[in-house]
């Protein structure tokens, strides 16, 4: 008796268990591909959430970098966006994507090594730094991109607000743990030795999505057509689309105001707040808890209040935290926390405008055309932030750290006006349907 009455109890533990599982992990959390998918991304956020600080840091504590040194190396980071994007969109429109996301990942995992490498046999060099990271930055451009139309094509246009939220969920997640997993590593092990964690998790996120088998990951272009009538072409789609061409403005003056920030926040950090690489990783993690925040209620705000409405909304918070940044003063402690609820502002924003603005370039774009639109975005859009970096760091030494960023929040904040009076992505409530071609 006592056995039966067991067995109807795990029969009833397996039933709540299923009907958990069907209440929660609904949609694409049911696909096997973009579960792994997901995984490994979230994976090499943890780790690159490790250099986004131990880099600077690095270059900024062991190496004495200056304030335009620190923007050359963070434009070299960025500088392939407006060197291969045209190229690797054409490319990408050729071949799979999955291929190359996993050679990507190896690439970047094997570039990062070689940074706690040079550092163990004393050879660290600001040189390397700007080669690394000017590597790392082609990695980026057609990995990233790879990822994105990989990611459209694996969840379905219907689906696209969905996957970008999920996907943002998991890199948020990093981005509030990583930040003090990055800033504890970073005291313990010192900054160059901290990055062979990332170096680690993009060698694992390739070993795994060699696993996967995404039907849809094909080819839409042929191998013969001229690469330049194929760029053209992509240019044309963004150029004519009153919509992707908005998008595209705003990104590239976003991004180079946020580069001119990024150049100096880390300096004016260690430098005038005086605050050490564990409290940094506070103030990140700050970061993240907003980050986390917007990936939960993208879905529900662009539902209730419109795509359009939340990426121009998103632009006007980004640019009241940049604001923000060159406002903070006083100890140490208190630094700290005002910096933490400014980042925690800027991510929430930033994050939501993210999600939206992918979504929202994919649904317009016809299948054939998402690797070239997408690599023409990035080019238009990021192409922007090396200027912004080396300006920012030019700007940094003949005001000052705190001037500079002070510079970045008020002309955030005519970005962000612009944006409201002028651009037609507002209007864009819901998602609208593939542009004719």
């Amino acid at each position: 008796m006592g056995a039966r009455w067991r067995g109807l109890a795990d029969e009833d533990i397996m039933e709540s268990l299923y009907r958990f599982a069907r209440r929660n992990f609904k949609g694409l959390w049911r696909s096997p591909d973009f579960r792994r998918l997901w995984v490994t991304l979230t994976v090499t956020s943890f780790g690159a959430q490790v250099t986004n600080l131990a880099l600077p840091l690095t270059a900024a504590l062991l190496l004495h970098a200056t304030p335009l040194q620190m923007g050359i190396l963070v434009a070299l980071e960025t500088l392939p966006f407006a060197l291969v994007s045209l190229h690797a969109g054409v490319l990408l429109d050729r071949v799979r994507k999955l291929p190359v996301v996993i050679a990507c990942n190896f690439a970047r995992g094997a570039a990062l090594l070689a940074i706690p490498l040079a550092a163990f046999t004393h050879t660290l060099s600001i040189e390397l730094m700007y080669l690394v990271g000017f590597f790392c930055g082609v990695q980026n451009v057609i990995g990233g991109a790879a990822y994105q139309v990989l990611l459209a094509q694996m969840a379905g246009r219907k689906r696209l607000v969905e996957a970008n939220a999920k996907i943002a969920l998991g890199e948020t997640s990093a981005a509030l743990v990583g930040p003090g997993l990055a800033g504890g590593l970073i005291q313990v092990l010192t900054a160059p030795f901290a990055i062979l964690l990332d170096a680690l998790a993009f060698l694992f996120s390739g070993l795994v999505l060699r696993r996967m088998e995404v039907r849809n990951d094909v080819a839409h272009q042929g191998t013969h057509a001229p690469v330049l009538r194929q760029i053209a072409e992509g240019l044309k789609l963004v150029v004519r689309n009153r919509t992707l061409f908005a998008l595209a403005w705003l990104s590239g003056l976003w991004q180079f105001l946020h580069h001119m920030q990024i150049a100096v926040l880390i300096l004016f950090a260690t430098r005038e707040l005086g605050l050490s690489a564990g409290a940094i990783g506070v103030v990140y993690m700050a970061g993240g808890l907003g980050c986390v925040a917007a990936a939960a209620s993208a879905q529900r705000l662009s539902a209730r209040f419109g795509v359009g409405p939340v990426i121009v909304h998103g632009l006007i918070l980004t640019a009241l935290a940049w604001q923000a940044f060159g406002l903070v003063g006083g100890p140490v402690w208190a630094a700290t926390l005002l910096l933490g609820a400014a980042m925690l502002v800027f991510d929430f924003g930033g994050v939501l405008y993210g999600i939206n603005y992918l979504a929202l370039r994919q649904a317009i774009t016809p299948d054939r055309l998402l690797g070239r639109m997408t690599a023409t975005m990035r080019f238009l859009s990021v192409a922007m932030a090396p200027l912004g970096s080396l300006v920012g760091g030019v700007l940094a030494t003949v005001i000052g750290l705190r001037g500079t960023l002070l510079t970045v929040g008020a002309l955030g904040l005519m970005l962000a006006v612009a944006a409201v009076l002028w651009s037609p992505v507002r209007r864009h409530h819901a998602l609208p349907a593939v542009v004719a071609e």
